[in-house]
């Protein structure tokens, strides 16, 4: 198993798959289309008669039909982009046999990843690690949720005499700037539930994130040539610094943990003229974040009352919700997934995710869609990291959930 996994991994994540959000095309970018291709061919030799590429949404689907008929249709989801960072000429570093020691990453550049700032490195000794050479990031995320899924359907095909129901596959485009999971089509995807890949370290497992919502504040100021603006500039960049200062000065993500929630001023640009400014809005607990978009709604109106017109105005729109609410009506794919891990003997870490995955709209969309580790650390980033023990450790927690799936 880990030899495949490992071929796999390097190959796919040496193709740069970053989505782009400023594309009106679905998937954002062409090679999201190629890799899904290529993914598209290895179902095919792994021995799937059931494949689909659905060209309007991005999505390759396919299915290992069940051998048993007491066993659930399950289904297990994973992303072909990457992130917003550099994911040009992506060099994979091998390093067998970590030693728990700095790991010099690019010698030229002087690219260290120092165990003093990142004291997750120590937990990884002895195992096979991965990593960037300190000018990219990796794409664990969430290639190894793909190659773990793949693995999961080498293992059952390879092994006939284990009885399971139907395995259901995607991997889907564009998650990492949040429109992918918008275009799934749940009908093409009969499973009773389902599972993302796309966690971090081994145990994590996640089925409660944010609720999620974005403003667009538009300021219009009046400009006027500074030398003669006495009386009558207004200016929109003022403005909107005024009215950040306004909201509640402990609700941002750096004074916030756990279910606290916050308002995140994630772009502000403009001129004396005019600003735009982008906020964004979570919170776990449904009732605090409706207050919350009401209170910027408010904000608005009280500025607006201010001054001499109205010079502001909001656009705001939900973007996802917490998928709690949908799976705590049944916690079987919960119950199962932990029983998984328990089996292996790993630690379940069971916490509410400050965030939202493919899962969160996929599970509003009829089908519960909690989310599971891939195994990878620091994602995002030129630090990022993986080792090969687990990625396989990973590979057999969704072995043991397909086994664990059996008719109550």
């Amino acid at each position: 198993m880990r030899e495949k996994l490992l071929e796999r991994f390097i190959s796919y994540v040496k193709i740069n798959t970053r989505s782009d959000p400023s594309s009106t095309s679905i998937p954002t970018t062409k090679s999201q289309i190629e890799f899904a291709l290529i993914l598209k061919e290895e179902l095919k030799r792994i021995g799937l008669t059931t494949i689909s590429y659905n060209e309007k949404n991005g999505f390759l689907v396919g299915c290992l039909p069940k051998n048993a008929e007491d066993y659930l249709s399950i289904g297990f989801i994973a992303h072909l982009d990457t992130a917003d960072f550099n994911a040009e000429n992506i060099s994979p570093l091998i390093h067998p046999n970590y030693d728990g020691k700095d790991v010099c990453l690019n010698k030229e550049k002087d690219i260290i990843m120092k165990v003093t700032e990142f004291q997750n490195l120590k937990d990884y000794v002895g195992q096979t690690l991965i990593t960037t050479d300190g000018t990219t990031l990796l794409g664990a995320d969430d290639k190894a949720g793909i190659v773990e899924i793949l693995s999961v359907l080498d293992y059952f095909i390879s092994h006939p005499e284990e009885a399971h129901g139907d395995i259901w596959v995607a991997f889907g485009p564009d998650e990492e700037i949040g429109q992918g999971a918008d275009h799934f089509d749940v009908s093409a995807f009969p499973a009773a539930f389902a599972y993302t890949i796309d966690s971090g370290r081994v145990g994590h497992f996640e089925y409660e994130t944010f609720n999620a919502a974005q403003a667009k504040i538009t300021i219009d100021g009046t400009s006027v040539h500074p030398g003669t603006a006495y009386g009558m500039m207004v200016n929109a960049i003022k403005l909107g610094q005024d009215f950040d200062r306004r909201l509640p000065v402990d609700d941002v993500p750096e004074k916030t943990r756990d279910r606290e929630g916050f308002y995140l001023l994630h772009d502000f640009h403009g001129t004396v003229d005019q600003v735009e400014m982008i906020y964004i809005i979570r919170d776990h607990d449904k009732g605090l974040f409706e207050k919350r978009k009401q209170y910027l709604i408010e904000s608005v109106e009280k500025a607006n009352q201010e001054l001499d017109r109205e010079r502001f105005s909001i656009e705001l729109k939900d973007q996802y919700y917490n998928m709690k609410e949908i799976i705590e009506k049944d916690m079987k794919c919960v119950k199962i997934a932990l029983q998984a891990m328990k089996n292996l003997n790993i630690e379940p870490i069971v916490t509410p995710f400050r965030g939202g995955t493919d899962g969160s709209k996929i599970s509003y969309m009829g089908l519960p869609t909690p989310n599971i580790f891939t195994g990878g650390e620091n994602f995002h980033g030129q630090y990022e990291f993986i080792t090969l023990e687990v990625m396989e450790m990973a590979t057999k927690t969704l072995i043991e959930i397909v086994k664990e799936s059996k008719e109550m």
